[in-house]
């Protein structure tokens, strides 16, 4: 097993933790179908009114395994668009479940972790943690809703930088920009998290769920973009860029990008 997600409860507010202490809790078959069943089996859990979601060993997702990918690379394209329909499925089920799903971001959120906590309807932050959307520096584009999470958000220019430089974004920066709902001291974010949870699932659930559709539908329904996000991803992965690009990550140099 690549990786888990550990479930546990508190009063009303089902916990979900992604686990793997040796990749810095990156994304796996394993954590990304159980974070979706779990999410899937509380939309319709009465007892249950809202979700926390986190990350193990003080970092909250490192993103992608790229070294799977580099692998992926290599084989059909059908298997990449396979899996990336499976992350997605994660993702449609955070966004369709009627109850709210907080992110409590410790460390870094990187990647397709970044992409999983603008998923979320909430983002409780340690004031050291780092964001990043680094995909353009190993050839690749974002996935997981990234592009249109950001979209709504932030204006263009904003997610153009994101985007095209890759650059790692402080949670005190992206509070400002009202991308992080809130700033913690480090080590608080799973309690303060918690306890926000806690408030909300004891309030009106079924109108706090039409609340989370009106936002949806107010923007737009994300489906679309995630399945023209997984097509420009599986062209990139599958183009010399990339495969550059991820073998200069891995062999720690500069990347030199196939020109024409």
């Amino acid at each position: 097993m690549t990786g888990q997600v550990t479930v546990a409860r508190q009063g009303r507010v089902l916990i979900l933790t992604m686990d793997d202490s040796a990749t810095k809790n990156a994304l796996g078959p394993e954590m990304m179908g159980a974070a979706r069943d779990a999410l899937n089996a509380a939309a319709t859990d009465p007892d249950i009114g809202a979700v926390v979601l986190t990350g193990a060993n003080g970092t909250f997702c490192s993103g992608g395994n790229l070294g799977r990918l580099l692998g992926n690379a290599k084989a059909d394209p059908s298997i990449t668009r396979s899996n990336l329909d499976h992350f997605h499925g994660w993702v449609r089920a955070m966004r369709r479940c009627p109850k709210p799903v907080i992110a409590a971001v410790e460390g870094a959120a990187a990647g397709a972790g970044f992409s999983i906590a603008l998923g979320c309807d909430l983002i409780v932050a340690a004031e050291d943690a780092t964001f990043t959307l680094a995909y353009v520096k190993v050839g690749l584009n974002p996935d997981g809703g990234a592009s249109a999470f950001l979209a709504r958000a932030a204006t263009p220019q904003l997610a153009a930088e994101i985007m095209f430089e890759g650059g790692r974004i402080g949670a005190l920066r992206l509070a400002q920009l009202a991308i992080v709902n809130r700033v913690v001291t480090p080590g608080s974010t799973l309690t303060e998290a918690i306890a926000w949870a806690t408030r909300l699932a004891e309030g009106p659930t079924v109108a706090i769920g039409r609340a989370k559709k009106l936002i949806e539908a107010g923007f737009g329904e994300p489906d679309d973009q995630l399945d023209r996000e997984a097509a420009f991803f599986v062209e990139a992965l599958h183009h010399p860029e990339a495969a550059e690009g991820i073998t200069a990550f891995f062999e720690k140099r500069p990347a030199n990008y196939p020109r024409g």
